[in-house]
């Protein structure tokens, strides 16, 4: 018998995610590796083995059940996880990542089955470098680094933040081809401010309180330092930490490091393509666009930071672009002489007089209405109606995630617009049926954007990612918008044309390094084709 080029043989072969192919290994495989005796008779195709991990899948009754299943499914067979996932986009995104991936943190220690990812916690430091060789791929291309402290709209979950990770990194596979054995999901555990997790005896992260200050600062540093020595050139992907360690970060390492933060960057550039797309439903040019904000945070200030920058792109200066963006938080409308304003929302304290959110879209008079509050129906139909007297195709964002944490559904969007609304979410929701018209709700999901993006920058072994990269990747994936989701209302495409989307974003992004000097690989004669190459098929 002859092992295979990676060594495994019978069980062990079986037993490996990476090189399973189980009822899928032909007649003369299961000869050559010692597996006859192992696997039932008859062979199958990947093509039937989907065919059987779908029926058993959509047995499951809860969503939750169903990302357990698909998970242990990643277990055992990776690549055919990645090839269901690849096929079926429209059913199991929503189950392998948002909204589900919510629920599954929530959950974390309770359906815990098998070790996932790397966990760097406060006890290392000084041994962060050290620990890291502990991981077994060496080339590792791509991080995705949670510290638990802002999951999606749910607060504070500690080390239960690590699905954020896994499943970033599962739609980097998916979406982008980036091969699983180059990816690393990073639990950076410093503790957690939540005293429910505290006192749970399952818990799975560090019982104390979070380090804050040069302590929590100081340990990130050592991680980065550490990981950009154990792999060279590694991009780093910041996920869910609170406003202000996001943007410290952002600003500590963006020129040292090829990092991001997908909260601040990723989903200014998915919301900016919404708006660009909003354009063909109003016949409202870019430029003359104004914005409420119902939300201060990172997220919310990194869309309207990228705003500005379009903005100005457009033709406005800094001054003027600034002001057609308000902000609206807990202390009401952000402006001169509120106490105790962030330094990353100084920008946006207007000089005008306080007011309420309703006299606020009377005198600003916005044409999109965007929500990153992860508070639910903060969108009243008050507030919904008051748009759309102001608007014929008034701009409705509701952007928080899990779909429980929405500012509004998007059936109640449509029903107080009169079927006006131009409508977006984080969260996906049903198609609906208004009017006698089918009407698809578009999704402003990450996936769209950060994959191509991380894609393109490894590709082309990018010193940085500057904020332009996210300009490029907007306008991308607003080009992508074709007559049938026009027709059917949706400010983004199908997500079947995720992967496709990924390699054009990805195409542009390189393309951006190469012509500004920041790539460091010689320039391919087909950028596309260069890509395409490099992006992992799990098909066998």
């Amino acid at each position: 018998m002859d092992k295979n080029k990676h060594g495994l043989m019978g069980v062990e072969l079986l037993h490996n995610a990476a090189h399973n192919k189980s009822t899928a290994f032909t007649e003369q495989e299961r000869d050559q590796y010692g597996l006859r005796g192992l696997l039932p008779p008859a062979v199958g195709t990947m093509k039937t083995q989907i065919q059987r991990v779908l029926a058993n899948m959509r047995r499951k009754e809860s969503d939750i059940e169903k990302y357990i299943f698909l998970s242990m499914l990643q277990d055992r067979n990776e690549r055919l996880f990645f090839r269901l996932i690849m096929d079926n986009f429209q059913e199991l995104l929503p189950i392998v990542y948002t909204p589900t991936v919510g629920q599954a943190c929530r959950e974390f220690a309770s359906i815990f089955r098998t070790e996932k990812g790397f966990y760097v916690t406060a006890r290392d430091r000084g041994k962060i470098r050290k620990i890291l060789d502990n991981w077994p791929n060496r080339d590792v291309r791509i991080i995705v680094i949670t510290d638990g402290g802002r999951i999606l709209g749910l607060g504070d979950l500690g080390a239960n933040g690590m699905g954020i990770p896994l499943g970033k990194l599962g739609l980097y596979c998916a979406c982008a081809g980036i091969s699983p054995d180059q990816t690393l999901p990073v639990m950076f555990d410093v503790g957690t401010n939540n005293e429910e997790l505290i006192e749970d005896p399952i818990y799975l992260g560090l019982r104390q309180p979070r380090l804050q200050g040069d302590e929590y600062f100081s340990l990130m540093d050592e991680f980065i330092e550490a990981a950009q020595d154990a792999f060279p050139g590694v991009l780093i992907q910041f996920e869910d930490f609170t406003a202000d360690n996001a943007f410290t970060h952002l600003n500590a390492y963006r020129e040292k490091a090829l990092c991001f933060n997908d909260d601040i960057q990723g989903t200014a550039s998915v919301v900016l393509a919404g708006i660009y797309a909003s354009t063909r439903f109003s016949g409202v040019d870019f430029r003359d666009l104004k914005f409420l904000f119902l939300g201060a945070g990172s997220a919310a200030t990194g869309m309207g930071n990228l705003i500005v920058e379009a903005l100005i792109e457009s033709g406005l200066d800094e001054a003027e672009a600034v002001q057609r963006l308000w902000f609206f938080n807990r202390q009401g409308l952000i402006r001169k002489g509120l106490p105790s304003l962030p330094d990353y929302i100084q920008r946006y304290a207007h000089d005008v007089e306080e007011c309420e959110l309703l006299e606020a879209i009377d005198i600003h008079r916005p044409d999109i209405l965007i929500g990153a509050t992860g508070t639910p129906a903060t969108f009243t139909q008050e507030l919904v109606r008051k748009m759309a007297s102001i608007k014929s195709k008034p701009g409705i964002f509701a952007l928080s995630n899990p779909t429980s944490r929405a500012e509004c559904t998007a059936e109640e969007a449509y029903q107080w617009t009169d079927g006006r609304a131009v409508f977006a979410s984080g969260s996906p929701f049903d198609d609906i049926n208004y009017d006698g018209r089918l009407i698809r709700p578009g999704q402003g999901n990450n996936a769209y954007i950060f994959p191509g993006v991380g894609l393109g920058a490894i590709v082309c072994k990018a010193r940085l990612i500057p904020d332009e990269m996210f300009l490029v990747a907007a306008k991308v994936l607003a080009e992508s918008l074709t007559d049938e989701d026009i027709e059917h209302s949706s400010v983004y495409p199908r997500v079947e044309k995720i992967r496709r989307v990924s390699l054009n974003i990805a195409t542009a992004v390189a393309t951006y390094a190469w012509d500004n000097d920041i790539s460091q690989l010689p320039r391919p004669d087909n950028i596309e084709s260069h890509i395409e190459e490099f992006m992992y098929d799990p098909t066998y």
